[in-house]
């Protein structure tokens, strides 16, 4: 499948199999797909703890329970809960030193001392400010949206959920002071069908992308976007009209009590 197609057709699955589990070598290739995403400064400060609900202790898999999209984390058979390390940005000067000797970083003679005298202690200087919520978060978040094209490669759905109990979180699961948690990521084979109700509403184009200035909105070629559609990436906008059905089915299939929301 090419990569139009992938991202067309990955969107949120909120509805999984409970009773399939997912195969352990299905997850460590989403795992190696998010560890070589591109990160500022080779500082790699995503990690993760992968949950599986069929082999993890009891404590565990309630740690994770949160009122909202509750449903989502108990009937997932597996839950990512990625998290950012801090602590890494205190290894940046190694991290910049591999990337010299890597041939991807610096040109010319004299690259070696300009990085030890003037690079190195700028990023020393900036240590603590590296360290606060922004830069780390959006490379991170390469590397999870790897991870989730890899899931959708190997027939997986996933749904990325925010949490305002990170920091409970993050005790009980016995993370380190350093570390932040990003979210949690449920994972497993999907219950609902892959178009999950059409493409998800999106704002125009044109009011999201300017060209050269704020003013001037990037100019969107028709001729584009239909071979767009063509290749699967843009799709039909939900609901389907089957949608409603699928979700009463689930309801009833899955036992989830009420609206479904929480």
């Amino acid at each position: 499948m090419e990569l139009r197609q992938v991202i067309g057709n990955r969107r949120s699955i909120r509805f999984l199999l409970p009773h399939r589990p997912v195969e352990p070598e299905k997850i460590q290739r989403m795992l190696e797909a998010a560890r070589i995403a591109s990160h500022w400064g080779n500082v790699q400060s995503l990690r993760a703890v992968v949950v599986f609900k069929d082999t993890a202790p009891k404590e565990v898999v309630e740690a994770l329970l949160a009122p909202i999209a509750g449903y989502q984390i108990r009937y997932a058979p597996v839950v990512i809960v990625w998290y950012l390390e801090t602590a890494a940005v205190d290894e940046q000067s190694d991290r910049l030193r591999e990337l010299l000797g890597a041939g991807a970083l610096g040109v010319g003679e004299g690259k070696e001392q300009e990085l030890e005298e003037k690079i190195i202690p700028i990023f020393e200087a900036m240590r603590d400010v590296f360290k606060q919520p922004g830069l780390n978060e959006l490379d991170c978040g390469q590397g999870i949206a790897q991870a989730t094209l890899m899931a959708f490669e190997q027939g997986l759905g996933t749904c990325c959920l925010g949490t305002p109990h990170g920091e409970q979180i993050r005790q009980n699961l016995g993370l380190p002071e350093s570390t932040r948690v990003l979210l949690l990521q449920t994972v497993g084979y999907p219950a609902e069908t892959p178009e999950a109700g059409g493409q998800r509403p999106r704002q125009p184009f044109e009011e999201l992308f300017q060209m050269n200035g704020y003013d001037q909105s990037f100019p969107r070629s028709k001729e584009v976007a239909e071979e767009l559609k063509q290749d699967g990436m843009l799709q039909p906008q939900g609901p389907l009209p089957w949608r409603e059905a699928e979700l009463e089915y689930l309801q009833k299939a899955l036992g989830i009590k009420g609206h479904g929301l929480i």
